[in-house]
């Protein structure tokens, strides 16, 4: 390769990378502001909008644009595994925009890295799998850290504790489920062909949740839009970028090393920390930063044992 072919790889592994952060953290902040500053209390339905969003973008990727390879669903039983599939990433999704209302985008963040921990502990409940005793020995700052937060966040909330909890334990279930349920290499789809049979699914099963849940949230949206001008704007742009983020996931996936990933992965999250304290101004002590530091230390030291463990 080239001098010049690498500085444009490197150019667009670059670009890449600051459009996936700026995606991922840009939902998120506006995730928190519709549902905490504009009050937007509709958590299930802003889920059912990004879902919306995925899926029809995900349709234009692929089938015009041709992004990745449409793959076909094969069999009725992959339909229902999909579908099972696409059930736990809605209560993943509705949890944590649930956990955005009643928490601070810096703790909902550092609860959000203990992923790792329920990740290994349903690979072991499903799959029996053992990792060595140094890779489990790791988690236990990574849970320990999460404590500490807790104990040190001026914001705390019980139930916004708990879905966020919730929503980790469930985004992790579904990673692990995932390679259980389309394990053969027939059924395996790539992670856009996936979100483009999960979303109109998601959908499906929000609707009727909304409508018993949040059975208002078209008459308050439409008395909030004359309040605040740019608030529908607001929801297609927060939808958009939803699916932005996951497009931009899978390209940088595509793009970058396994190990690469996993480290921008946890500086990720710091980012979205820093970035939010500076907008909401939320109030942070010094055992929550240092709580915080602690799982993402304990994250970075269990992806590392898990690499030389192999």
């Amino acid at each position: 390769m080239s001098t010049t072919q690498s500085e444009k790889q490197a150019l667009f592994i670059t670009s890449l990378i600051i459009f996936w952060y700026s995606s991922n953290i840009g939902v998120l902040l506006l995730n928190k502001l519709l549902l905490s500053n504009y009050g937007f209390s509709f958590p299930i339905f802003l889920t059912m909008c990004h879902m919306s969003a995925c899926a029809v973008l995900s349709y234009v990727s692929i089938v015009f644009l041709k992004i990745v390879p449409y793959q076909r669903i094969k069999s009725r039983s992959q339909l229902l595994r999909i579908s099972t599939l696409s059930i736990v990433f809605c209560g993943s999704v509705v949890g944590g925009n649930i956990s955005l209302r009643y928490l601070p985008v810096s703790f909902n963040q550092a609860v959000g890295a203990t992923t790792p921990f329920f990740t290994a502990l349903f690979a072991y409940l499903i799959t029996m799998k053992r990792e060595a005793w140094l890779t489990y020995g790791c988690l236990v700052p990574v849970v320990t850290g999460v404590v500490i937060a807790s104990g040190g966040e001026p914001n705390f909330h019980l139930y916004g504790f708990i879905m966020c909890i919730g929503a980790t334990a469930a985004r992790a279930f579904k990673s692990v489920l995932q390679g259980v349920l389309l394990s053969s290499e027939g059924e395996r789809l790539n992670s856009m062909n996936l979100l483009l049979y999960m979303s109109p699914i998601a959908v499906l099963v929000l609707l009727p949740v909304t409508l018993v849940m949040e059975p208002n949230v078209i008459d308050v949206t439409a008395t909030l839009a004359t309040e605040h001008r740019y608030l529908g704007l607001l929801i297609l742009v927060n939808s958009t970028t939803a699916y932005g983020a996951n497009l931009l996931n899978f390209l940088v996936t595509r793009h970058t090393s396994a190990l690469t990933l996993q480290v921008l992965g946890n500086a990720k999250g710091a980012v979205a920390v820093v970035i939010s304290i500076l907008i909401f101004r939320n109030p942070v002590t010094f055992i929550g930063i240092a709580g915080y530091t602690i799982t993402v230390m304990g994250v970075v030291a269990y992806g590392e044992a898990k690499r030389r463990y192999k």
